[in-house]
C-alpha cells in the first residue's frame, strides 16, 4: 500500500503520491465506465451500486438485485486482498497489487478473445481488480484518498475549499489549498479516464481493458527503476 508513513513525507514524496494517485484515479475512471457501458454496473462506484440494489430490492428486478450485490462483495472482497497484502510482512515489492491488476486484467481479457464470459462473472471479477487497485495509494500527504471513486473526493474536496476560505492562519490556509488541488487534480484524473472509455471502446473492441493493464504494467516498471519509497 502506498499511503501514508509513521515518518513525515517530503515535498517530493507527497507529489509522487499525487502523481501516482491521478494516475489511479484515471485508471479507474476508464475502467469504470467500461464497466458501465459493457454491463450497465459500475466496477468501482458502490454507491451507485448500493442505490440501484436498493431500488431493485423494492422494485423486485432479480438481475439488478444479482449484479449490484455481486459487484459490491467482489469490490469488498478486492480491498480485503488488497490490505492483508499490503500488511503481509513476506511482501517486500510494493508494486506487487500493479502487477496483480494487470495480471487480472490481460487474464480476462485474452480468455474473453475465446470464450463468452457472462455478465455476472465478469463485474465479479473486474470488481475483485477494482478492490485491490483502490488499497494502492490512500493518502496524499496528510489527505485521506481514494482513487476509484469520487464522492469522497468531492466531499474533501469541498470541505478543504471551506476551511482555505474560512480560516485565517496563513499555515492552515497553505495546507487546506494544497489539499484542494491535490483533490481536484484526482478528480480531474477519474474524469479524464472516464471520458477517454468511449472512444477507445469503439477503437478496441474486446481488447479494451488491455489499455489499462498496460498502464498499471508501466507505472510498477517505473517505481520499480526510480526506487522510490513510500
Amino acid at each position: 500500500m502506498l499511503s501514508e508513513s509513521k515518518l513525515p513525507l517530503s515535498p517530493e514524496q507527497i507529489r509522487i503520491q499525487e502523481k501516482l494517485a491521478i494516475f489511479l484515479a484515471f485508471t479507474a475512471g476508464y475502467i469504470d465506465a467500461t464497466g458501465l457501458i459493457k454491463w450497465k454496473t459500475y466496477v468501482s462506484f458502490m454507491s451507485g451500486n448500493t442505490t440501484q440494489l436498493g431500488v431493485a430490492l423494492f422494485t423486485g428486478k432479480s438481475g439488478i438485485m444479482i449484479t449490484s450485490f455481486i459487484v459490491i462483495v467482489s469490490f469488498l472482497i478486492g480491498i480485503y486482498a488488497g490490505t492483508c497484502l499490503s500488511l503481509w510482512k513476506k511482501t517486500k515489492s510494493k508494486t506487487l497489487p500493479f502487477y496483480i491488476v494487470s495480471g487480472i486484467l490481460i487474464l480476462y481479457t485474452t480468455i474473453t478473445y475465446f470464450y463468452d464470459i457472462n455478465v455476472v462473472s465478469s463485474i465479479a471479477i473486474i470488481g475483485f481488480s477494482m478492490g485491490i487497485m483502490n488499497t494502492i495509494v490512500t493518502s496524499v500527504g496528510n489527505e485521506k484518498v481514494n482513487t476509484d471513486f469520487v464522492t469522497g473526493t468531492l466531499n474533501s474536496l469541498a470541505r478543504n475549499t471551506a476551511m482555505f476560505s474560512m480560516t485565517v492562519d496563513k499555515a492552515e490556509k497553505k495546507e487546506y489549498r494544497s489539499n484542494a488541488i491535490h483533490l481536484l487534480l484526482l478528480w480531474t484524473g477519474f474524469l479524464s479516464g472516464a471520458f477517454a472509455a468511449p472512444f477507445l471502446l469503439d477503437f478496441s473492441g474486446n481488447w479494451t481493458l488491455i489499455f489499462p493493464a498496460v498502464l498499471l504494467l508501466i507505472g510498477a516498471i517505473l517505481i520499480q527503476i526510480r526506487s522510490i519509497k513510500f
